[in-house]
């Protein structure tokens, strides 16, 4: 792996480091603006008092921060792959350019040293999963990574229900900051209660340590963040769009890993931009809150 000196710099001392995925950035958002927009999510990271340290592999090279240069190319190449952990090594050994996944970004962060992640929202148990097994490699990732991982929840598109079942079985803590309620994504809340709540990143913090000291930290750790209720999706909007977009999917007859896809794409159309607009906030928010976290968990190591 190749951190960059920011980030090497940071670890070293002991400074909070907050890790970003890429396939937001190659796969989630329309270019050309993809660009700006990691950057946005970036600054936010260093507004929040941490440095940001965005995972991508780049010819071959598992970077951990991306200069300008490795930013621009992961966002603005057409054949950047989308890598989760099964696929680092063919993609390093091909010399290839990829975008990681939630799972490959906790790998690759966790290796590096690096406790705390922020994303989107997290993949999870898709519908129909009883027939298909589709499940998300996010989640058996985390069961075995040493990160917090700072999200909205899942995407309203999956088995919400079945996948807070999944975690709790492979030991993935689950905490609602500021909320006792799972968030749904594009909304502030899925109607899944949660049992833990944390009000502040100091909160979040003691457990991590916490974790450390009874040697839990192993699994991964969820900090399930609502997009604010202004900012979330209009509800009627939402689920009329997520009513049509099932419903178009099964005509389609699509299955497996253009599922996700397929539907962002419709709710990007249906709704005319806005599901993108708050997908944009949420990620902003997200690694604000990361960035805390990571300040306050710096200060008790």
């Amino acid at each position: 792996m190749q951190l960059h000196p920011e980030v090497t710099s940071a670890i070293a001392a002991g400074r909070p480091v907050v890790a970003l995925e890429s396939t937001i950035i190659s796969h989630g958002l329309p270019r050309p603006g993809n660009l700006g927009i990691a950057r946005e999510i970036e600054q936010a990271v260093r507004d929040g008092g941490a440095v940001p340290a965005t995972v991508a592999v780049v010819a071959g090279q598992p970077r951990i921060g991306l200069d300008d240069e490795a930013l621009r190319v992961v966002a603005g190449s057409e054949d950047v792959a989308k890598v989760s952990v099964r696929d680092l090594a063919t993609i390093a050994a091909r010399n290839g350019t990829g975008a990681t996944t939630v799972a490959s970004t906790a790998h690759l962060a966790a290796r590096a040293g690096i406790a705390v992640f922020a994303t989107g929202g997290i993949g999870g148990v898709h519908r129909q999963a009883r027939e298909s097994w589709d499940e998300s490699a996010d989640l058996g990732t985390l069961s075995r990574t040493a990160i917090t991982v700072v999200c909205a929840g899942v995407k309203s598109i999956l088995d919400v229900a079945a996948t807070l079942e999944r975690l709790e079985t492979l030991n993935v803590g689950v905490l609602g900051y500021r909320t006792d309620a799972f968030p749904g994504f594009y909304l502030a809340d899925s109607g899944h209660r949660l049992d833990w709540r944390v009000d502040s990143a100091a909160e979040v913090a003691a457990v991590m340590r916490a974790r450390t000291e009874l040697g839990t930290d192993r699994f991964g750790l969820i900090v399930a963040n609502p997009i604010p209720a202004a900012d979330e999706l209009d509800r009627a909007l939402h689920d009329r769009t997520l009513a049509a977009g099932l419903a178009a999917l099964s005509r389609a007859g699509i299955t497996g890993k253009q599922v996700t896809p397929f539907l962002l794409d419709y709710f990007h159309r249906e709704t005319h931009g806005a599901s993108l607009t708050v997908n944009v906030r949420l990620v902003l928010n997200n690694a604000r809150v990361a960035a805390e976290i990571a300040a306050a968990y710096a200060d008790l190591r």
